[in-house]
């Protein structure tokens, strides 16, 4: 089988692609921005890395053409990126998305899009089920700009799906793992593993009782595999994820028991680091009972396990920091 991942050269895609050349299909990436993350892959003869856009349309159709399976998971991501340009978030995400999805359409190809648990926005009612209303905040603040955005993409992922097209929607809690960012950016955990690292003290938002519920990379992506495997997944919605429910604090002090770099935790108001255009969410918990019966799939690897293979890694390459790949990634 031959599988395009577009976003493939980020940190969730770069897993995928391991997952699929370790079943001998082909692999087919498509990003943006360096290779950097797929660099263990670029002498395999079934593996090839295609540096270019989702706004390329000659170059895109080429690739859903000669694909039989297509993972769809180029975005901007990132929570300086909602504050800072979106503009960006949502051409990329909606106008990107329709792109990838209309390529497909034309040529009958089964699709599985890459969402995110952003979608819910601040539903109050946990755990989300796949079918929950959408609760958000005012369009004049940025910060729900990227849940506006992978939502529009699942709506026209439906109404292609309405046209015929085999589509299938994943959306992602809080995945984690080796590959993850640069040091010190990105997501809570590369922050923290960069302060923790550099003996900085780690630096929790707000109060730190806003919860997330943090999935490990192989488990992640089992699911998405199977979401784009197994026949029963068409039409549907899943959720990624472990219903683990931890604390940004509790995730602060589980950094200081893995590693005795004498880093303290300090407590910094939200505006300081954010400005005024976000509004962070209490609680974000999954329910994952489709991931278990449709995709076959569970979380099974602990949070502290999960970490500390996670700070090894990050170890390993500290001297040289990672670069993410470019603007449409994905994970």
């Amino acid at each position: 089988m031959k599988v395009l991942i577009t976003g493939g050269g980020g940190f969730l895609g770069s897993h995928l692609a391991d997952g699929f050349l370790a079943r001998g299909d082909e692999v087919y990436v498509l990003d943006i921005g360096s290779d950097q993350k797929n660099r263990h892959n670029l002498k395999n003869p079934k593996f090839h890395y295609v540096q270019n856009s989702v706004f390329d349309i000659e170059m895109l159709e080429n690739l859903v053409r000669r694909c039989d399976l297509i993972y769809h998971l180029a975005a901007v991501v990132g929570v300086e990126h909602y504050v800072a340009d979106p503009y960006h978030v949502l051409n990329v995400n909606v106008n990107g998305t329709q792109n990838v999805l209309r390529a497909a359409h034309r040529y009958d190809k089964k699709i599985v899009l890459a969402s995110t648990s952003e979608v819910y926005g601040r539903n109050e009612n946990v755990p989300f089920d796949e079918h929950d209303d959408r609760v958000l905040g005012s369009t004049a603040i940025d910060r729900w700009c990227y849940s506006t955005s992978k939502a529009v993409g699942e709506h026209f992922a439906f109404a292609y799906g309405r046209l015929g097209l085999p589509v299938v929607i994943v959306r992602y809690f809080n995945i984690y793992g080796p590959r993850l960012d640069a040091l010190d950016v990105g997501r809570v955990i590369s922050i923290f593993a960069g302060q923790l690292l550099s003996g900085k003290p780690i630096t929790v938002v707000g109060d730190g009782q806003q919860t997330r519920c943090f999935t490990y990379i192989t488990d992640a992506v089992k699911a998405t595999m199977a979401a784009g495997l197994i026949d029963e997944a068409v039409g549907g919605i899943f959720n990624i994820g472990t219903d683990r429910e931890t604390t940004i604090l509790e995730l602060a002090e589980l950094f200081q028991g893995l590693r005795a770099t004498g880093s303290r935790i300090e407590f910094v108001p939200q505006e300081s680091i954010y400005g005024n255009s976000y509004e962070d969410v209490p609680r974000r918990v999954p329910k994952v009972n489709r991931m278990h019966e449709i995709l076959g799939v569970k979380a099974t690897t602990s949070l502290e396990d999960g970490m500390s293979k996670t700070l090894d890694w990050f170890e390993l390459i500290r001297p040289a920091k990672v670069v993410e790949a470019g603007a449409e990634i994905g994970g």
